[in-house]
């Protein structure tokens, strides 16, 4: 393992990410930083325009009272002036509080009256909206600045406006930029990001610049992302996943590319072609559905080929489980030769034809689908950490990636398995603290351990594999321990199945919520010919179709890890029901409750007995 002073011996350490990026901005130039694009052409800015914009936000922080340590939130899509107002906040000596775009506006009440915000940044009239119908709530907060439309009235100001104020005060105040940065520290808050509340209150996590330099420094150092690399950008900013990609940005000098929604994402990429992709699991679930969907449905030779090549791998991912190498026979190889190669040629045509590499976050990957983008030719480096551990933990490595694991930890941090399983981690990432929340600190931080509440397990090549969360993982009656993550990401590889949900804590048996990929199942009933006038989660041709599913993986589980009752849900789960948490993870204890009723129907008889 490398110590985290190894990573810059014999160079002067920067005092804080702004120094990183300064540094970077200074030996770019005019080379480009980020594309974007607007009015349907992408439009680029450079090193030097990206310093110069966030310089005037800085100054003009700076002009309206913003002091050192004060708290600044950000609210919007994943943008370029998104990076400028961060990086402008932190260049003021603030704290930059990112809020998800996706939050509602009591959710960004809790999150800017815990920080105690002074400003916010709005991205447009949606996001102002939301803060203006709590604004009444929200004493401490000053002002709205928008970086898209008109301010409305006084307490709203714009991002051209912040800038041209931080302009003219500079005029005067010439030394104040360097002033402020003294104050800097590598001990000192960069950011509060808070986590996504799936059982309570969202916690503010307190990372400091130290956090970010090391993150910078330690991942940049496995070359996943590289100075010449373009890196396509769609994750939530106020996700630590997009944090760590950030700052590895400003330690490389690389190009980040910002997509114009989700729904955009593969024709953006197909335009700007980028070499590097991070994201969640979700959104690659989406794309092997979509894949598998349109194979299973082609007609005659190639269609019976396709299920031939999908039922191979199937068989080889579940040899591997139990560990045998010899899974999939003839089948798998005739894949590898007439299946996979042209699938992977349209798919990589489909990215831009230049992608190198994906990385997945924020979620366990299914081992399935690792399995599938390997045999297509992608690499995609599965990581994994924690917002209270700057996110950028464990990661597999170029070339070397293990499929079903994370990877070894980051150089800096270690690892270390406690009795239950938990696993703890030290290094260089770890929070400083929950702001404002000392008992929660206290009972997470240990020793200068994080007591994490994941359990794994590291294997004989130092990667770690993770089992499910502490808080979880299913005690049955009969007093059996269940990983419910595991069964759900199999069901999701179903291509009619969008998301599932297992339930049985304290029950005699499991059972599951389903939700339908209802793209995929018209297209299935309409090739198929299957009449689907009424509602679809209550036909009974795809009620059997989820029941295969079900099946299929029961019939390779213990038998107290089997589904033994399940129902289709109505509707999709969404964030704007508050299902899912802004990284697309179901909200476990909210469905629960939810919908109680529907699963108390599947134990009817259970308490009858």
């Amino acid at each position: 393992m490398i110590a985290r002073e190894e990573l810059n011996r014999g160079v002067e350490r920067p005092r804080s990410l702004v120094d990183v990026f300064e540094a970077m901005a200074v030996r770019q130039g005019t080379r480009t930083a980020t594309k974007q694009k607007r009015d349907g052409r992408w439009v680029e800015t450079s090193w030097a325009e990206l310093a110069r914009r966030a310089r005037d936000v800085s100054d003009g922080l700076a002009s309206l009272g913003v002091a050192p340590g004060d708290r600044v939130a950000i609210l919007g899509e994943t943008t370029t002036e998104w990076i400028i107002a961060d990086l402008g906040v932190m260049g003021a000596a603030a704290i930059a509080v990112p809020i998800y775009q996706s939050n509602k506006a009591h959710d960004c009440q809790y999150i800017l009256a815990d920080s105690g915000a002074r400003y916010v940044f709005c991205d447009g009239e949606a996001q102002a909206a939301k803060v203006r119908e709590v604004r009444h709530a929200l004493p401490e907060l000053v002002g709205i600045i928008r970086f898209v439309g008109e301010a409305r009235d006084g307490f709203e100001r714009t991002l051209a406006e912040l800038e041209r104020a931080g302009a003219a005060w500079r005029a005067s105040n010439g030394g104040a930029h360097g002033t402020r940065l003294a104050t800097l520290s590598l001990e000192e808050p960069a950011s509060f990001l808070y986590t996504s509340g799936t059982t309570g209150n969202p916690k503010g996590v307190v990372l400091t610049h130290g956090n970010w330099v090391y993150e910078a420094e330690a991942v940049s150092e496995l070359k996943i992302i590289q100075a010449d690399d373009l890196v396509l950008l769609f994750l939530p900013m106020a996700h630590s996943f997009a944090k760590v990609i950030e700052a590895v940005w400003l330690k490389t000098g690389c190009v980040a590319a910002f997509v114009e929604s989700i729904d955009k994402i593969v024709d953006n990429a197909g335009e700007v072609r980028p070499t590097v992709m991070p994201a969640v699991p979700r959104i690659f679930e989406k794309a092997y559905n979509a894949v598998v969907s349109k194979g299973l449905a082609t007609p005659g030779v190639k269609g019976r080929l396709f299920k031939w090549a999908m039922d191979s791998l199937d068989a080889y991912v579940q040899g591997l489980e139990h560990g045998r190498e010899d899974g999939g026979g003839l089948g798998l190889a005739v894949a590898k030769r007439l299946v996979f190669p042209k699938l992977g040629a349209v798919l990589a045509q489909r990215f831009g034809g230049r992608m190198r590499r994906f990385v997945s976050g924020g979620a366990p990957l299914s081992t399935k689908i690792g399995w599938f983008f390997r045999m297509v030719g992608f690499e995609i480096l599965e990581g994994y950490g924690l917002t209270e551990s700057s996110a950028g933990t464990f990661v597999n490595r170029p070339g070397k990636a293990k499929v079903g694991t994370v990877g070894p930890p980051v150089p800096g941090t270690e690892v270390r398995i406690a009795e239950d399983g938990e696993i703890l981690i030290r290094g260089g990432g770890l929070m400083r603290e929950y702001y404002r929340n000392p008992q929660a600190t206290a009972e997470v931080l240990k020793d200068g351990w994080l007591y994490t509440g994941d359990i794994g397990a590291v294997d004989r090549d130092g990667c770690l594999k993770i089992t499910d969360r502490k808080k979880d993982i299913i005690v049955t009656a009969g007093g059996k321990n269940v990983a419910p993550q595991n069964l759900e990401n199999e069901l999701k590889t179903h291509p009619l199945v969008s998301q599932a949900m297992v339930h049985g804590d304290q029950r005699k048996f499991l059972s599951a919520l389903v939700t339908l990929n209802e793209e995929n199942v018209r297209a299935w009933a309409r090739d198929g010919g299957v009449a689907v006038d009424g509602p679809l989660h209550e036909n009974a041709r795809v009620r059997a179709r989820i029941q295969d599913a079900v099946d299929a993986l029961n019939a390779r589980q213990a038998s107290y890890s089997t589904i033994k009752k399940f129902t289709i849900l109505p509707r999709d789960l969404t964030q704007e029901a508050g299902e899912l948490t802004p990284t697309l993870k179901v909200k476990r204890k909210y469905c629960t409750q939810k919908y109680k009723d529907v699963l108390d129907a599947f134990y009817v008889e259970e308490r009858q007995e």
